[in-house]
C-alpha cells in the first residue's frame, strides 16, 4: 500500500487528516502507527479552529521527524527543519489555494455553523481527502528531494 493509498484509508476510517498523513509515514518515523495516530490527534480541522490545515500539519511531523533539529547547537539540522517546514507550506498553499482549513473549505469550521456547513456540502468527505492527497504528494517530493541531496 502506497502512503497516499495508506493515509486515504486512515482518514476514510474517521481520524483526523493529520493522523492519516502521520500515521502513512509512521514507519519513516521511527514510530508505532498508534504512537503516529495520537500524536497526530489534535491536529485536525485546523486544530480544530480552521487554522493550518491538518493535512499540512501532519506532514510537518513527517518532516520534523525526519529532518528536525535534535541535538543542541546542531544549526545544520534546525536550518533544515526551517527550510522543509517553508517548503511544505508554501507548495501546499501553490497546489492547494492555501494553508488554512477555514480558506479551503471556505467557512469558519471552529463554528457549529461552519460545521454544518462543511457537513451540508460533503466538504470532509469529498474536499478533505483531496487535501490529505495532496498533502501526501507534496511530502514524498519533498523527502525525496532531500534524501537526493544527502
Amino acid at each position: 500500500m502506497t502512503h497516499k493509498e495508506k493515509a486515504l484509508d486512515y482518514f476514510s476510517r474517521k481520524f483526523h487528516c493529520s493522523q492519516a498523513v502521520l500515521a502513512a509515514f509512521a514507519d519513516e518515523c521511527g514510530i508505532t502507527e498508534e504512537q503516529a495516530l495520537k500524536l497526530g490527534a489534535c491536529f485536525g480541522s485546523g486544530m480544530r479552529k480552521g487554522e493550518v490545515c491538518g493535512a499540512c500539519t501532519g506532514a510537518l511531523l513527517v518532516l520534523g521527524a525526519l529532518f528536525g533539529q535534535h541535538e543542541e547547537g546542531d544549526m545544520e539540522s534546525r536550518q533544515m527543519a526551517n527550510k522543509v517546514t517553508d517548503q511544505m507550506m508554501n507548495r501546499f498553499a501553490e497546489v492547494c489555494g492555501s494553508y488554512k482549513c477555514n480558506d479551503l473549505l471556505k467557512c469558519d469550521i471552529s463554528t457549529m455553523e461552519g460545521i454544518e456547513f462543511a457537513k451540508k456540502n460533503n466538504l470532509f468527505t469529498e474536499f478533505c481527502p483531496r487535501m490529505v492527497a495532496n498533502a501526501v504528494d507534496i511530502l514524498e517530493e519533498i523527502i525525496q528531494e532531500k534524501t537526493a541531496s544527502r
